[in-house]
């Protein structure tokens, strides 16, 4: 699976960022009060460090029924909020430089539990507003509190409450979507490069699978496994042969020597590849048609084919000596067995 983030996604990432920092620049949220004696209306608009709009005169206004008057300098929020919100753009910067996917997650979560927070926050500041009020106010409504709507309309006395994001709360907004966006997108990415893995180990399997089935050599359990020509049990491995054919049948031999004389009744062209055992190696298989071998009758094969292979002709030469006999080739060997006959002479 990946671990970078695609171009589109870091990109995704820079606009969040850029939509975060601007949001420091133009208010948050904004509350309207709507009054028959106030006919174009009060705003109150809360930014990232400061309380705007008409503060004083709803401060006069709830001075009647005895709420507290709002100032900046009294919510710590203004304080520390300009920072947590240049916190996430300098993150959300990093998530695009590094490209990680698991940075780019953590971003996401975190930002959401930071606009949980901050509405949970905003939403017990409106309770405290609109409940801790002055025993001693002009205007006492029994059991009448003065909460404003978290967001949307509310009814207080004789004001219409609207509660909505501003500019710098749908940046909020626009943030958080083009970073789940760009997560999403990961995501179905991953997903998809996933099964593309799943896809290309089951075809290596596959074919590794089908690889053995055409290519061989298989391995050949001693004293269990039986010659395909004499129908003798294999028991010396130094002798040992196989063939696999052009449509991936494998047949074991004995000895070299049984092993020429099945090839010989097929078509030469529905044979694709031959194995000899090493001699010198005892077990391990080569290619036939690059190894070399001698011939001679003191070898005593299990079926008298009296042939041993070695994988280079300096190993056969070393054996050659031996034995006082040429180390010659696979075309040789064959060309030996025509003039010769059966092998087993």
């Amino acid at each position: 699976m990946k671990k970078n983030i695609s171009f589109i996604s870091r990109a995704l990432v820079i606009a969040a960022a850029l939509a975060l920092g601007i949001s420091l620049f133009v208010p948050v949220w904004s509350i309207y009060l709507n009054a028959p004696q106030y006919p174009e209306g009060l705003r109150l608009q809360i930014w990232a460090n400061n309380i705007a709009g008409d503060v004083d005169i709803i401060n006069g206004l709830n001075h009647y029924i005895g709420m507290k008057t709002l100032h900046a300098k009294d919510f710590v929020e203004f304080t520390i909020l300009p920072y947590i919100i240049g916190g996430y753009v300098l993150l959300f910067v990093i998530v695009a430089i590094a490209a990680n996917r698991k940075l780019l997650n953590a971003a996401f979560f975190l930002f959401l539990l930071f606009g949980i927070v901050a509405m949970v926050d905003f939403w017990k500041w409106e309770y405290n507003y609109g409940h801790d009020l002055n025993p001693d106010a002009a205007i006492i409504v029994p059991g009448m509190a003065y909460q404003p709507p978290l967001i949307g309309f509310k009814q207080l006395l004789n004001f219409g409450a609207y509660s909505v994001p501003d500019i710098g709360g749908w940046l909020f907004v626009v943030a958080g979507v083009l970073l789940l966006t760009a997560m999403v997108m990961e995501i179905r990415s991953a997903r998809r490069s996933k099964k593309l893995t799943v896809v290309a180990i089951l075809l290596a399997v596959s074919a590794s699978v089908s690889s053995c089935g055409k290519n061989g050599p298989q391995p050949i359990r001693l004293n269990k496994d039986a010659c395909d020509f004499c129908k003798m049990f294999i028991a010396d491995g130094r002798f040992m042969a196989e063939m696999v054919t052009s449509k991936g049948r494998v047949y074991k031999f004995d000895d070299i020597g049984c092993l020429l004389n099945y090839a010989s009744a097929l078509d030469a062209n529905s044979i694709q590849t031959y194995y000899v055992s090493d001699f010198a190696k005892g077990g391990s298989f080569l290619d036939a048609s690059t190894a070399w071998y001698i011939r001679d009758e003191s070898l005593q094969s299990p079926m008298k084919g009296n042939t041993a292979a070695f994988q280079s002709k300096e190993a056969a030469r070393q054996y050659a000596d031996k034995y006082k006999v040429a180390a010659i080739d696979w075309k040789e060997l064959g060309n030996l067995r025509q003039q010769q006959g059966d092998l087993h002479k």
